[in-house]
């Protein structure tokens, strides 16, 4: 249901260029001509990242993504096939072996027309070492400059993902010739941790996400959240990318609106409720000191400001806090007496707007004669 036009492309890839993502892949070339003709567009356009498209193992696939893609300054072909038991015997009905000429043929193929290849085995975190092993050094002899590990179905966690990786490059004589890349899925919640893990323990040195961890199923990892992770603990993870996380907020946007899939308010860094206080406790520790309570700035992801949500488990500080913006100033037995009727209010209405502080404000000032 989150399908795109060549125009809604078009604006997203330039969302993406300006961020300095180091590679956009624009679709699936072969998938329909709509798709072709917006990948063409976004290669047409794009001048600072690199331009991939998604082709299967086949000659027709990766020469729809040559079409597509050779106009760009700057692209990529990422070729997959599917490497696990399951997927090999019941989607593609394949021998292994069959399976791991077909990946030498299609690198092969695309090798011939674009210097820069990637190389998926699909299901690969269901794949037997061994095999995998003997696929993806093939992969490599053949020319494939970056190997990417799906974790198709979500299947992996963090230690076991990161272990399987760093098995797989130790095991390759080649594994030194490519860029190690993660394509994980979020089927059980761990698609940003397996990805970051992969880059702890696994040696990777790309990791393939989208924004707002848009994708099948339950999704992808979730780009901002992998930005944000090794930008805020570069304590533990002291790796960096080129991606300007400014940005992040206005791309989130853009591809909520773009998309029709709205943004879970409590979606670390871009939902609505990322850098909202609610809790009196918290409220009072923000207005003291933002550190207290938030481990990044919101303008490092391109929000001007937190947000106090003044609701029933607010507590004085911040009610007198609202009261001061809204231009009021009570003496402490009107600031008790309004903060009781505010909380009574609170208990009835989950919404409490500025109108209804000034509402409040005003009927009390009536009763007292205090301002």
């Amino acid at each position: 249901g989150a399908s795109m036009t060549r125009d809604d492309k078009l604006r997203i890839a330039r969302a993406l260029e300006r961020m300095r993502v180091d590679v956009i892949e624009a679709g699936f070339p072969a998938s329909s001509n709509g798709d072709f003709e917006a990948v063409r567009a976004v290669a047409n356009v794009v001048k600072d990242s690199t331009v991939a498209g998604l082709c299967r193992a086949n000659d027709k696939d990766i020469q729809r993504g040559i079409d597509a893609l050779k106009g760009a300054k700057s692209w990529r072909i990422h070729t997959f096939i599917a490497t696990s038991p399951i997927h090999m015997e019941k989607k593609l009905r394949m021998t292994p072996e069959q399976v791991l000429e077909q990946a030498k043929l299609a690198v092969r193929y695309a090798k011939n027309a674009c210097p820069d290849v990637e190389f998926s085995p699909e299901d690969g975190s269901r794949s037997e070492i061994d095999f995998l092993c003997r696929v993806l050094e093939a992969a490599i002899r053949e020319g494939a400059t970056t190997i990417n590990i799906p974790d198709t179905v979500g299947y992996a966690v963090p230690q076991q993902f990161g272990d399987f990786i760093r098995r797989l490059r130790e095991k390759i004589p080649n594994s030194d010739k490519a860029v190690w890349s993660v394509h994980c899925h979020n089927d059980l919640g761990m698609a940003v941790a397996n990805s970051l893990a992969a880059v702890m323990v696994g040696g990777v040195r790309q990791i393939e996400c989208t924004i707002n961890g848009l994708g099948e199923r339950a999704g992808n990892a979730a780009m901002e959240e992998i930005v944000m992770a090794l930008r805020t603990r570069q304590d533990w993870m002291p790796f960096v990318t080129n991606v300007k996380s400014e940005h992040i907020l206005k791309a989130s946007r853009l591809v909520s609106a773009i998309t029709g899939f709205v943004v879970q308010p409590n979606k670390a860094i871009v939902g609505a409720n990322a850098f909202a206080h609610e809790s009196g406790i918290h409220q009072d520790g923000m207005l003291k000191h933002a550190g207290t309570y938030e481990i990044m700035t919101p303008e490092s992801v391109g929000l001007t400001k937190s947000k106090i949500v003044l609701g029933k488990h607010s507590g004085r500080h911040a009610f007198r806090e609202k009261l001061s913006d809204l231009g009021y100033r009570l003496g402490d037995n009107a600031l008790e007496e309004a903060f009781k009727r505010f909380k009574d209010l609170a208990d009835a209405k989950k919404d409490i707007f500025d109108e209804d502080i000034v509402a409040l404000v005003d009927d009390e000032i009536a009763h007292t004669g205090e301002r």
